[in-house]
């Protein structure tokens, strides 16, 4: 029946034009004079942070200068109960712009508009034609032409009678879907631990909420202040049911996901079931991606042709976050395990220009919406200060909100941590991997082991002309008070401003085998002696990607930022706002991309459970286990920790297996096969190496060679039960070392391995936050990210002596990662009496200095054999009687 109407409201003031001519009378004036809309935003998107309370005359909701055009498609008539007079229902289409939507209203809904408008002193005249009554806006325009439209537009009765708000058309959302007043029941939400508490299904009270679907989420907001009161991420246990059996309420719908299952009442059940359908259809046509499985039961798909980048080491890995930082215009989400807030992200530093700290405040003075995610730890067993690090941030800018989880005792979660570490750049850009914002993950390929004071005639900074020249100066523009604060600060403190041109100032000058961070609160006094001790350098991999693949890892922090929002009473003010994720319909909008990316094929894996973000996955280690299977010629693995091999006791991944039967699959069609494994020399713990290290190096010093060659369980001895020795020709264990002088004297010091990363036949590559162990891939303990990045551009190789096509991305990374000391841990030392034996005895560099020389020039590279027979004959478990023995054993597995 759509040919039979014509359009019939318009909100566009140039279509009436005959409106300027009408006549303003004198009582009229006072009342339609208003004030102007309020000024432009940078973004449309940053009205999400930004809704008007209902009854605000100001509120922004329609797009400017866009006409609203409703025609009527339809009429439906029901006969309500023994009436003989029935109901009509007129189904209109209604545009605006790019958008369009349906709504379905009863003719008292009409006379309810004219009696609303009519309260404003509009002439509103209503017309009934014969087979529809359709509306027609007219009236006095006793104005400037574009104020009755903006009166209309704005008042609230309009507002509700088209069922828009200030959410409906922003593209980056996504269409829009259905909009209305309704009645909510509160409760329903799946909440862990003690947290739970008055949360259930049967603790419940109705409420008048404004509820707002979109593509592949639906918001409840207070009409009272434009709160945003909750958010349901569509997921996987989406799902939408009427009638009271299900519902437990007469007319009712209920809409659930994977955490919660939310309960809304409606006027009548064939109004219920509208709503199931279009809800149903809506997120049916947009939001498969996220009610589906997908491979290795991910929550999201594999992305295609995503721009994507990889990092080594921390240098270039920090200098792109903070030009991407730089670069954003509406919000940055950051999740860490550990955040350092004065941590400078381009180096040697000659002013806090790229200091994370002022950079944070600069852009969040400009308007960005600055959201940070912390890992709450236990205070007694980790010293991360990660309380320094929120009162630090939050101080800065009332822009930057900073939550922290979880909290032990309410949760019940005392053993796990959240691990992964993001950034993500109005939700378009987003950057992974192992790399903390935190001190002592800056390093680059140098690995330099010493950071003294650098000659007066050394250039010390590597930015561009303009970057080095930063000092505050009148001229910029820059008030006297914020130069001469800047100025006493550099005379009161010179590692600040880095007059000495170190790369690493203050607590990021590590080395944390010898000593743990202490006074976290002090960040620009040393606790090590940089004169004496070197440094630890740290190797690690991180990553970029662009496009819906960055959208994906924005939902998964919306996911947990929202989640954390619910569970935690502390953070309910509206001050913790909840955050909406935008719409894949605009994903390939990028406003800007990292230099030196190369197209692939993007799925973004994780590891959560119900305590950590309100559902279930453990993608990341079906990932691994897949992509070791389908490899035809190698693996080469970089990861902080190796403890697998199952035996269903203390370890319960099979990483290992899987290697293994690899592995014995290849020997078996005698195919050239090869794992290289390279993991640190020593675990991150604080302890005396020359003793035996300290409990906790010992115990994961345990698991690690359980897993690599020892016991019934490990690979090489399972290896060597099927092939002899020949297992050395299918797999490699490795670290990294490095040397320098330090006084005029040669030192040495191990490169700690913090990188979480697998490449595959130079074609696969997976990177996150994952460690090879259970705590990281069974995804009921630790929270992680990861990506897989599979090459769709190839170019010319050789593998196992054969032409072959290698990926961009996985073969350049592989190239990058393949680039005489008394040192522990050795073989020579495998037990404790003889490990006291080699360590008393004189180094060479005592007894022949020139000779240590003669040898370190010999040296290339920073590859080493991992020492497998190190403390062979030593149990390395903790004593019972030890605090690290009475410490379950999977905090260590």
């Amino acid at each position: 029946m759509a040919h039979e109407f014509d359009p019939v409201l318009s909100l566009d003031p140039e279509s009436h034009p005959h409106l300027d001519d009408l006549p303003m009378y004198a009582d009229e004036v006072d009342h339609i004079e208003w004030e102007e809309t309020a000024d432009e935003l940078p973004s449309r998107y940053l009205l999400v942070y930004n809704i008007k309370p209902f009854k605000e005359r100001k509120r922004r909701v329609f797009l400017q200068g866009v006409p609203v055009t409703v025609q009527v498609e339809g009429i439906e008539r029901h006969l309500r109960g023994f009436k003989v007079r029935p109901s009509t229902v007129y189904m209109m289409r209604v545009s605006h712009g790019d958008f369009t939507w349906t709504l379905k209203k009863k003719f008292k809904h009409f006379e309810e508009l004219h009696r609303d408008l009519m309260r404003h002193r509009f002439k509103v005249r209503v017309i009934q034609q014969p087979l529809a009554r359709c509306v027609l806006i007219t009236g006095s325009y006793s104005c400037r032409r574009g104020r009755l439209a903006h009166r209309v537009s704005t008042d609230l009765s309009t507002m509700a009678f088209l069922d828009v708000s200030e959410l409906s058309f922003i593209p980056d959302l996504g269409p829009k879907g259905l909009e209305a007043m309704i009645v909510k029941r509160s409760g329903g939400h799946r909440i862990p631990g003690l947290n739970c508490c008055g949360r259930h299904k049967v603790c419940y009270q109705w409420s008048k909420r404004w509820i707002v679907i979109k593509d592949s989420f639906l918001l409840y907001m207070r009409p009272s202040n434009g709160i945003i009161s909750f958010v349901l991420l569509f997921d996987k246990g989406f799902n939408v049911q009427v009638g009271s059996k299900e519902t437990g309420t007469k007319y009712g719908v209920m809409i659930e996901n994977l955490s919660r299952t939310l309960i809304i009442k409606c006027s009548s059940y064939r109004q219920a079931c509208w709503w199931k359908q279009e809800i149903t259809n809506l997120a049916e046509r947009h939001a498969q991606d996220f009610l589906t499985e997908h491979r290795f039961d991910s929550f999201v798909p594999a992305r295609h042709d995503i721009q994507t980048r990889w990092f080594v080491n921390g240098s270039e890995y920090f200098s792109a976050v903070a030009d991407a930082l730089e670069q954003a215009k509406e919000d940055i989400f950051i999740a860490d395990w550990w955040l350092s807030p004065e941590i400078h992200l381009k180096r040697p530093a000659r002013s806090n220009y790229w200091r994370l700290d002022r950079l944070l405040k600069r852009k969040a003075e400009q308007g960005v919406k600055i959201f940070v995610l912390l890992y709450k730890e236990v205070e007694l067993a980790l010293g991360i200060n990660s309380g320094y690090s929120k009162r630090t941030l939050t101080a800065l800018h009332s822009n930057i909100t900073v939550m922290r989880h979880p909290d032990h005792v309410s949760s019940t979660v005392l053993l796990w941590a959240h691990h992964e570490k993001l950034v993500v750049i109005d939700q378009s850009l987003a950057f992974l991997g192992g790399l903390d914002l935190a001190y002592g993950r800056w390093d680059d390929q140098d690995y330099r082991l010493t950071d003294l004071e650098a000659p007066q005639s050394q250039p010390v900074c590597n930015h561009s002309e303009e970057e080095r020249l930063e000092e505050p100066e009148e001229e910029k523009g820059i008030p006297l008070e914020e130069v001469k604060e800047w100025r006493s600060r550099c005379r009161a403190d010179s590692t600040d401003c880095n007059a000495a041109g170190q790369f690493w100032l203050g607590k990021d000058y590590c080395n944390f085998i010898q000593k743990d961070w202490v006074e976290l609160d002090k960040p620009f006094e040393d606790f090590i002696d940089r004169s004496a001790t070197p440094r630890m350098p740290w190797r690690d991999i991180g990553v970029v990607v662009h496009g819906g693949a960055a959208r994906d890892v924005a939902r998964h922090f919306i996911q947990r930022w929202n989640f954390t929002k619910t569970v935690k009473p502390k953070y309910k003010p509206s001050c913790f706002p909840y955050l909406l994720p935008k719409s894949h319909t605009t994903a390939d909008n990028l406003p800007f991309l990292i230099p030196g990316c190369v197209p692939a094929n993007v799925q973004v894996l994780r590891s959560v459970e119900c305590w950590s973000a309100g559902s279930s996955e453990n993608s990341i280690y079906n990932a691994y286990l897949d992509v070791i299977r389908d490899s035809q010629y190698f693996i080469y693995i970089e990861n902080q920790f190796f403890i697998t091999c199952a035996d269903d006791r203390s370890v319960y991944n099979q990483i290992g297996d899987v290697i293994v039967e690899r592995i014995l699959k290849a020997h078996s069609a005698k195919r050239t096969y090869r794992v290289y494994i390279v993991i640190p020399l020593l675990p991150g713990f604080q302890g005396d190496v020359s003793t035996g290290g300290g409990n906790s190096i010992q115990t994961i010093l345990h698991f690690t060679f359980r897993s690599m060659c020892r016991g019934e369980y490990s690979i090489v001895e399972r290896l060597k039960r099927q092939m002899g020795d020949e297992w050395v020709n299918y797999i490699s264990f490795s670290g990294l070392r490095t040397h320098g002088e330090l006084n005029n004297s040669p030192v040495s010091e191990l490169i700690y391995i913090h990188s979480k990363m697998l490449i595959a036949d130079d074609r696969q590559v997976i990177i996150g936050s994952a460690n090879i162990n259970d705590r990281s891939l069974l995804g009921k303990r630790d929270s992680e990210m990861a990506v897989l990045v599979e090459d769709t551009e190839m170019e010319e190789s050789v593998m196992d002596g054969e032409e072959y096509q290698a990926g961009r991305f996985a073969r350049h990374l592989r190239l990058q990662c393949f680039k005489v000391f008394k040192c522990l841990p050795s073989n020579s030392a495998p037990s404790l009496v003889e490990l006291r034996e080699f360590v008393s005895a004189p180094s060479l560099l005592t007894q022949d200095p020139e000779k240590v020389h003669e040898k370190l020039r010999g040296i290339r590279g920073y590859l080493v054999q991992f020492p497998l027979y190190f403390l062979c004959e030593e149990s390395l478990l903790p004593p019972l009687n030890s605090k690290e023995g009475m410490v379950p054993l999977e905090v260590w597995t």
